[in-house]
């Protein structure tokens, strides 16, 4: 895999968008790292790398964010690892194209805080809302300004 090249990492155990990051990163001639406690499929393409790590809890975040460099593209719905990664650099989205930066991770941070208080209260029952069309074409739109942004801001040329 080329050093020059932004990596897109995942974190993959549940991400619902496998298939759409592997069809971006082909475009964008990017590689991919999954990252994940279970088995996932093999590929044959030698820009996509998959990497189990134990089942510990927060193994796959741990890794992530030790081999994560400033203006990679990560891919999580995990805040707590959002975080992390935005402060090494990177650029971060949600599956649902929900983008992480340094000027709203503080408030995303916050909000996973206040809704864990509501759920452990009984104040909420913390459903999620399932995953629809309109995400899967909000995260497409999301992860190919992103791959732009990062690769331009490689080469320095203008985004």
């Amino acid at each position: 895999m080329s050093e020059d090249l932004p990596t897109i990492y995942v974190d993959a155990d549940a991400c619902p968008v496998k298939p759409e990051i592997l069809k971006v990163a082909e475009r964008h001639g990017l590689p991919v790292t999954f990252v994940a406690n279970s088995g996932l499929r093999p590929s044959r393409d030698p820009m996509v790398r998959n990497v189990i790590v134990s089942g510990a809890f927060d193994a796959a975040d741990d890794w992530i964010a030790e081999n994560v460099q400033e203006g990679d593209i990560v891919i999580t719905a995990d805040v707590p690892l959002a975080g992390r990664t935005v402060a090494k650099g990177a650029h971060v989205t949600g599956p649902t194209g929900r983008l992480f930066d340094k000027s709203n991770i503080g408030m995303a941070s916050a909000m996973r805080d206040l809704g864990a208080h509501l759920r452990e209260t009984g104040e909420s029952k913390g459903y999620n809302a399932a995953f629809s069309p309109r995400d899967r074409s909000a995260f497409l739109e999301t992860l190919d300004r992103l791959c732009r942004r990062a690769k331009n801001a490689r080469t320095g040329s203008p985004s």
